[in-house]
């Protein structure tokens, strides 16, 4: 990818803001910092850990990266806490 279409894509992002799906189908939009489960140990973080998340960001692959700590980890190795409201 380009850099002046990298750009285009990232203007309509934010990296204080995550829309999720959660497990009933329903669009969330998450504001950091927000909650995760560490799936399996990665770099100072270990299995079962709950951290916080303060920023996300993008690769210039498009690969969804998690700001913990002031560290970048790829976003597969946590499991998003949600809390899910029922009224």
């Amino acid at each position: 990818m380009e850099d002046h279409e990298l750009a285009d894509v990232l203007k309509y992002s934010s990296p204080k803001e995550l829309y999720v799906i959660t497990y009933y189908n329903v669009l969330k939009l998450l504001f950091c910092p927000f909650r995760v489960k560490v799936l399996s140990n990665v770099g100072l973080l270990r299995k079962g850990q709950l951290v916080w998340v303060s920023e996300v960001k993008v690769t210039t692959e498009l690969k969804t990266i998690f700001i913990i700590e002031g560290n970048a980890y790829h976003y597969h190795s946590f499991e998003i806490l949600i809390e899910e409201f029922t009224e």
